[in-house]
């Protein structure tokens, strides 16, 4: 008896150390598939199907060799394969969402709105994509947070794609006094665009005259700009417009607000009530 039972635990435990040293194996294959995956569509695909492509990869690796450690234990891969099925109908009744994000994440990867490294905002959220899963994308902020956001939420929502181009266009908004002349503004503005060598000559600069404000002559100033200098030149180009406006006389108003009566011209009528007099009154 005990002879058997030391038999059976021989064997049991070689069973157990070959499966772990398929598990390794497993691992350190799926690895290197993973880098040689990397390697090669470096030069073939962008970065976010080069991880998608690795990690495909590295998953179908794992899973040979852990069915292979599982079959070296005795499990019946036939019983296995059916409570996996089971499982996967019981769990996709359960999840819905998480079925629906995989779907979207799918359409994400077809449609390629953005890439990983890209900036991107989405309501009121912007931040460089760190990765693109099944699930969700990852999100780094400007000021060093991490957002996931659901596929679902991306598929549904207006998604802008701030890195999509090479060059980006700054809309100044600017308000001058009515007495100012409009081309001497214009001029002042296109001399302070030609002076700044963060912004473009081509496409040239846009003057846009929007019309009468309630205390100043509104106008549009639109200047273009590679993309990875646009926060450099939208931080300065305000300060070097007020520069060249104060040393050109332009002046730039603050809300007035003028009252009338009857006649534009004439003042308020203003008199003075004595105490005894308003007493009197009825």
């Amino acid at each position: 008896m005990n002879e058997w039972l030391s038999k059976i635990d021989a064997a049991l435990i070689g069973s157990i150390t070959e499966a772990v040293i398929y598990f390794i194996v497993g691992l350190i294959l799926a690895r290197m598939a993973n880098r040689g995956v990397k390697q090669w569509s470096k030069h073939r695909f962008d970065l976010h199907q080069q991880l998608l492509m690795g990690r495909i990869v590295t998953y179908l690796v794992l899973l040979v060799f852990v069915v292979m450690g599982l079959n070296a234990v005795g499990f019946n891969l036939g019983v296995l394969i059916g409570a996996a099925g089971i499982l996967t109908v019981a769990i996709g009744f359960a999840s819905q969402t998480s079925a629906s994000n995989i779907i979207s994440g799918l359409f994400l990867v077809a449609e390629r709105p953005f890439s990983v490294g890209d900036l991107i905002r989405v309501g009121t959220t912007t931040g460089e994509v760190l990765s693109i899963d099944l699930l969700s994308v990852k999100l780094r902020t400007f000021d060093n947070l991490f957002v996931r956001i659901p596929n679902e939420t991306l598929i549904k929502s207006e998604v802008t794609t701030l890195t999509r181009f090479p060059i980006r266009r700054i809309d100044l908004a600017i308000g001058v006094a009515y007495k100012e002349d409009i081309k001497k503004v214009r001029k002042v503005l296109e001399r302070v665009a030609d002076a700044n060598p963060l912004c473009l000559d081509e496409p040239k600069p846009i003057f846009v005259f929007l019309g009468f404000g309630e205390s100043s002559l509104d106008m549009q100033f639109s200047v273009w700009v590679k993309r990875e200098k646009f926060l450099d030149l939208k931080n300065s180009i305000h300060e070097e417009i007020k520069e060249a406006f104060d040393d050109d006389g332009i002046e730039i108003p603050f809300p007035h607000r003028s009252l009338y009566a009857g006649s534009v011209t004439e003042p308020f009528p203003i008199r003075v009530v004595a105490d005894s007099e308003q007493r009197d009154m009825p």
